[in-house]
């Protein structure tokens, strides 16, 4: 509200309130919400791999938004609720958008109606929009209380307690902001202290900076504009240079050997191989693809024309450490099955190597009096004895299992592909021989475990020396989905600073350095190996020892300072001579 004096004369002139001015219509704040969402979508892949360029968009992709954020905490005669609106029409805009891939699945593979699934994929927006809103919300707040100067300052604080949360409560950190910088080698270097949200602190303070550019110019003036113009220049600047500087060494050893399966079987038909036929005909291809040692990779990331390389036989003294066969939908490979026991047995002995199998495991759970089933990976030693098995963690509602099954008795009707799996209970580390008969620790995980950051670490910090995934992005189609995997999964190499060897059914199938560079992969949709060369670490990261402590801190502090703001009086009506800006 502004103060003004009234006409009149007297010692004490009569004072009346006005409303201040809105010097933008409403609908400026909703395109710049929507500006926001649209610029957010550049910094990640689309439908294919993202060109490193457009990671620079990260930068000040949220600027629009904090923006619109501030003017409406300003002007809006209720703005906390149009702050959260602001935002949340932004979050909502977003996801719909980065995981459009969701209505693709639900529909080619799940099996449902285009209805149901763009209903899906509209439910999953609403709700993770609500993170966008609230981010608006406590923006807006800090801004009544403090001033802009200080919400623009909590920024980042707020998105990173707000990131926290979606990993924790809803349990789904898909693409989060500082995945946007994975190529960018200056940035990376925060991630073994703070993890990706580190990287995602310096994009929104970057944002917010931009923000309070815009602010000071609507503020006082284009008079000013020169100075705005300067800044956001050296800044930008600035940007442009740390996105492309390389502090990281040129080169990471290579100690070791592994020939990644990549089978590309079709998801969307039944892969259970009954006869003996089946069996015998498919074994046969996978047996022989696990003695590729000699061929051409793609030395990069496929499809963007990165160049070739080529391993010349023989390319090792003796036999690949290891052959791994990826998370496939092949439910044959099922660990109580004799047969499937037995030719894994063999081919480890043959192979004098030890094999890892993506599969189905079981066990007999005495007080359900029931067979419990896992999706796991199953190792077999090079002299054919079972070494072990690791049983999924982090399982993918709807997809392996229906949470709260008595509130949604429904669910099976309309996710007629969802198999119930059990959830393992231990990050085991595997202690293997190497060719030279040294004992190396491995640590294995599965498809989506790719995505948590705290997670994925704990094998690391209980000893593994290289990380080996299993996957199967088939599910995803030629959407971006398998690209935002692949680069979450990169993330989570710089994090612990580890070889990451990725191997999946159709793609893509890669072994990832320690700095998240893609060193060797091959083609997506068609069956193949890899020989992959990577190596072994064993020095712990600070992010590796400590996990998400630089978020848990962002976190405290945000609580403490919107519980600070909700008891501070605000300064309620903005005093300043009527007609001012």
């Amino acid at each position: 509200m502004v103060i003004q004096r009234a006409r009149g004369s007297g010692p004490a002139p009569a004072m009346r309130y006005t409303r201040p001015r809105m010097h933008l219509g409403k609908w400026k704040y909703w395109a710049a919400a929507g500006l926001s969402a649209g610029l957010l979508e550049l910094p990640f892949p689309l439908a294919g791999p993202m060109p490193p360029w457009r990671s620079m968009v990260a930068w000040f992709a949220l600027a629009p938004l904090i923006w619109a954020v501030i003017r409406v905490a300003e002007e809006s005669p209720r703005p906390l609720r149009s702050a959260f609106l602001v935002g949340y029409v932004c979050g909502v805009l977003w996801y719909e958008g980065n995981c459009y891939w969701i209505y693709d699945t639900m529909l080619i593979h799940g099996g449902l109606s285009p209805v149901v699934s763009a209903l899906l994929l509209i439910g999953y927006s609403l709700v993770l929009g609500g993170y966008f809103g609230l981010f608006g919300l406590f923006t807006a707040l800090l801004k009544r209380r403090f001033g802009a100067v200080w919400a623009l300052a909590a920024a980042p604080f707020l998105w990173v307690a707000l990131d926290l949360a979606g990993a924790r409560i809803t349990c789904v950190p898909w693409d989060q902001l500082g995945y946007s910088q994975v190529d960018n080698r200056f940035m990376t270097a925060l991630a073994p202290w703070a993890g990706v949200y580190g990287i995602s602190f310096v994009l929104v303070a970057a944002s917010a900076f931009y923000a309070s550019l815009w602010l000071r110019v609507f503020q006082l003036g284009w008079r000013h504009r020169q100075t705005s113009a300067w800044a956001f220049t050296i800044n930008l600047g600035v940007v442009m240079f740390a996105s492309g500087y390389n502090l990281l060494p040129q080169d990471a050893p290579t100690t070791a050997s592994a020939v990644l399966i990549q089978p590309n079987l079709n998801v969307s038909e039944e892969n259970v191989w009954n006869t003996p036929q089946d069996w015998s005909q498919h074994i046969a291809q996978l047996i022989k693809l696990s003695e590729e040692q000699c061929k051409n990779y793609i030395a990069g990331i496929p499809q963007t024309g990165a160049s070739t390389g080529e391993i010349v036989c023989p390319p090792y003294p003796t036999r690949p450490d290891l052959v791994a066969w990826p998370e496939a939908p092949a439910l044959s490979f099922e660990e109580a099955d004799p047969r499937f026991r037995q030719t894994m047995s063999t081919i480890a002995r043959q192979e004098h190597t030890t094999l890892i199998v993506g599969g189905l495991g079981a066990d007999y759970s005495v007080a359900t009096r029931q067979w419990l089933d896992y999706n796991s990976a199953m190792l077999f030693g090079a002299d054919g004895q079972r070494i072990g098995r690791y049983d999924k963690i982090h399982l993918v509602p709807y997809g392996e299992y229906i949470p709260y099954r008595n509130l949604f008795f429904f669910a099976h009707k309309i996710t007629g592909k969802v198999v119930d799996f059990s959830r393992g209970v231990d990050r085991t580390v595997f202690r293997i021989p190497d060719q030279n008969g040294t004992v190396r620790r491995y640590g294995v995980f599965i498809c989506y475990e790719a995505v948590f950051a705290d997670e994925v670490r704990q094998f690391a910090r209980n000893g593994a020396e290289v990380l080996v995934n299993l996957s199967d992005d088939g599910w995803y189609g030629d959407t971006s989905a398998p690209w935002q995997h692949l680069n979450m999964a990169r993330m989570r190499a710089i994090e612990n600073r580890r070889w990451l060897l990725r191997d999946t059914n159709n793609g893509v199938t890669a072994a990832i350095d320690p700095y998240g560079r893609v060193r060797q992969s091959i083609p997506r949709h068609q069956v193949d190996a890899l020989p992959a060369q990577f190596g072994f670490r064993d020095d712990i990261t600070f992010y590796t020892a400590h996990g998400d402590v630089f978020a848990w801190l962002c976190a405290a502090l945000s609580v403490g300072m919107l519980a600070w703001a909700s008891k501070r009086r605000g300064p309620g009506k903005d005093i300043a001579p009527a007609g001012s800006n």
